[in-house]
């Protein structure tokens, strides 16, 4: 008891501890999750700010909508990435200039917005909205009666919510637009540079030259040191900076396209098929169940068909079939459906209605507007008022005048199957169109062919086998005998350098995200511990270098700085050579037969296009010569394709320059142009972006 008297402050502190502590650990276990998933579900990093992956992917597939549209809905890995990579640009230049908007306080007040709208000079996404195509003029009064809809609709209501949206994305834009001008409008050119740049451009330089080239010089007779790569290397350190981290592998890839079997036994298949398709009474039904490609049956004017279906099909009679043939990776065959005369274009307008509430309640909407139209309404009102296509309502509905393949194939069925000034409903995959046809011209004939394909592809023996092969050069591989064991297995060993996290598409593999994805997760020298499919290839790549986000280290640029260090050695011997003939030579034509060299001239040289004729771009000759004085013997000067020893003839002065406000003007101009890209890359590389996208993409 005396014990635990004397020591109660002390055991008092301990246990208040130990009760903290576990309330901490408690609060950490039961909420450390959600702030790690909060981690986990971060894409990048902008300054403070982060960005979730939520947020980048509703923008990403907001612009991927309007990337099916213009694309028909089919988009290659490439334009998927391309996508991806507008979307983040998107998304850290916003978020960067918000940022910088919001510290100066620069804001678009009500007056000034809504001057944006509709005052005497509204902004340019307001003008290219709403010009009458006929007048090419702002239409005020549809402007007019859309700001009227809109202030007349309810809160909630989805045109109220678009056009919110439109507007905040101008007062964004002149935001942008103000912070952009403080800057630009804070660069000033001087009559001094005025005159220089003057003279840069229209200055010549007459002088003659003789040139030792680096390859003059056989690179097994030069030996570069260490000390030649670290010299090149602390001289240049700034040009090894890396933007983001890269990787270099290099894989084996085992074939698994079709052999001449499997291509023999799908075409033995088409021909079945064809004799099926010339009794079959239902050639739509035969195409959506036969064929790889469910192509809509719709009319062809000559040029539009397969080359080889082309020169039959316009001379065959109804019911012909042809095939089976070759073409795009697929056996294929084809049935004259129908032959007729037709327009070759059409003028027409339609009014668009969504099909969201369901396909019956979107049909009697266009019925109910087609009654109207009949009974004497304006289609043009109608289609301003009722179209879901609002690039279109705002031309009364007008689609303008199209050839055939330039709409969809239900809606290009009715418009020139019709008659002119014909109303017509049809259901596509946008919705109910109510159509009216303004105009047909031209005529021609037509074809309306039905085609059955059936891709080219591997059979399971040949991908068996292919994948085999690969597993069997997998068991035996490490990082130490790739290049060996690829020899044993009669494969070749393919590098690719430098890939970033992002990459999509690389040498020879097409859609590779799989394989990119595991390069980023694995470690210098690793090799792969499955086999990547990569479209018909079956892939075990090695991880072989790993550069990291900021300034490499000599090791990493070696190889890359091979050849200009190789030249700089180089470039110590052809100067000594060239200092040699310069003792006692008085003229240039003596320099050059002492040194061996071939004496030229250069004529009409200027400053700011430094290029000498039949050699290229020489920044440190031409600089060179234009700080020279005529008649005199230059010192050997190292340039890009050799050493140069030079003599200036003379210089050509231009006239004075008489018009220093203008000069002033365009070198202004220029420099604002720049500066506009320089900024954002400052203020890019000052919010310390972090970027994380390959780790879910």
């Amino acid at each position: 008891m005396s014990f635990l008297r004397n020591r109660m402050g002390l055991i008092l502190v301990i246990v208040i501890g130990l009760a903290l502590f576990a309330f901490i650990a408690g609060e950490v276990i039961q909420f450390g999750g959600s702030f790690f998933r909060d981690d986990a579900t971060t894409i990048g990093v902008i300054g403070k700010e982060k960005i979730s992956y939520d947020d980048f992917n509703q923008k990403y597939e907001k612009n991927a909508d309007q990337a099916k549209q213009q694309f028909g809905g089919n988009m290659s890995p490439q334009i998927v990435n391309y996508i991806q990579e507008n979307t983040w640009n998107q998304i850290v230049s916003r978020t960067i200039l918000t940022n910088e908007m919001s510290k100066l306080n620069l804001v678009v007040g009500a007056d000034e917005a809504k001057s944006l709208i509709s005052g005497p000079n509204p902004h340019p996404q307001i003008v290219q909205a709403f010009t009458n195509p006929q007048t090419g003029q702002l239409d005020r009064a549809q402007l007019n009666n859309v700001l009227s809809n809109v202030s007349n609709a309810k809160d909630g209501d989805q045109m109220k919510a678009q056009w919110s949206e439109f507007v905040n994305g101008i007062i964004e834009s002149k935001k942008a637009e103000k912070y952009v001008s403080l800057v630009t409008n804070g660069l000033y050119v001087n009559s001094l540079e005025a005159k220089d740049d003057y003279e840069a451009k229209n200055k010549l330089a007459n002088f003659k030259y003789v040139s030792l080239d680096y390859a003059s010089l056989p690179d097994n007779k030069v030996t570069i040191s260490d000390d030649d790569y670290q010299e090149y290397y602390n001289e240049n350190k700034h040009l090894f900076k890396n933007k983001q981290e890269l990787r270099s592998f290099e894989y084996v890839a085992f074939n698994g396209a079709p052999s001449k079997e499997d291509s023999l036994a799908i075409k033995a298949q088409v021909e079945k098929l064809a004799q099926e398709f010339k009794s079959t009474n239902n050639d739509s039904l035969f195409v959506q169940v036969n064929a790889d490609t469910k192509a809509p049956l719709t009319y062809h004017k000559k040029g539009q068909l397969d080359p080889a279906l082309d020169s039959v099909m316009f001379n065959a009679a109804n019911g012909f079939v042809y095939g089976p043939y070759s073409a795009d990776g697929s056996y294929k065959i084809a049935k004259l459906i129908d032959g007729r005369t037709g327009p070759d274009s059409v003028k027409a307008s339609h009014i668009l209605i969504s099909a969201a509430g369901g396909p019956e309640k979107a049909l009697a909407k266009a019925d109910s507007l087609k009654k109207l139209i009949e009974g004497g309404r304006s289609f043009e009102e109608l289609a301003k008022t009722f179209s879901e296509d609002k690039g279109s309502a705002e031309k009364g509905g007008s689609l303008g005048t199209f050839g055939r393949g330039a709409m969809v194939p239900v809606f290009e069925e009715a418009a020139f199957n019709g008659s002119k000034g014909q109303l017509k409903v049809v259901t596509s995959q946008f919705g109910v169109h109510l159509i009216r046809i303004e105009d047909q011209k031209g005529s021609s004939k037509v074809v309306k062919v039905a085609v059955v394909d059936k891709q080219i592809a591997s059979s399971r023996k040949t991908q068996d086998a292919a994948y085999g092969k690969a597993s069997a050069f997998l068991s035996k591989v490490n990082e130490n005998n790739f290049d060996a064991q690829a020899k044993s297995a009669g494969a070749k060993v393919i590098p690719v350098n430098d890939v970033n996290g992002l990459a999509a598409a690389l040498p020879g593999l097409d859609n590779a995200r799989d394989l990119v994805r595991w390069i980023f997760k694995a470690e210098q020298g690793d090799v792969s511990e499955q086999v990547f499919t990569v479209g018909n290839q079956y892939v075990v790549a090695r991880v072989t270098q790993v550069k990291p986000e900021g300034t490499l280290s000599l090791d990493l640029v070696k190889t890359q700085i091979e050849p200009m260090v190789r030249n700089r050695v180089k470039a110590k011997q052809l100067t000594q050579k060239l200092q040699s003939a310069l003792n006692g030579s008085t003229t240039i034509a003596q320099v050059a037969q002492k040194a061996g060299g071939k004496l030229a001239p250069a004529q009409n040289i200027v400053f700011a296009n430094p290029v000498i004729p039949g050699l290229g771009l020489e920044y440190k000759v031409i600089g060179s010569v234009f700080g020279s004085q005529p008649g005199k013997l230059s010192k050997p000067v190292e340039g890009q394709m050799g050493v140069y020893v030079y003599s200036v003839d003379g210089f050509v002065k231009p006239a004075p320059l008489t018009n220093t406000v203008k000069e002033k003007e365009q070198i202004a101009q220029q420099l604002a142009q720049r500066s506009q890209g320089a900024l954002f890359e400052a203020l890019k590389d000052k919010a310390n972006v972090k970027d994380y996208r390959a780790k879910f993409l």
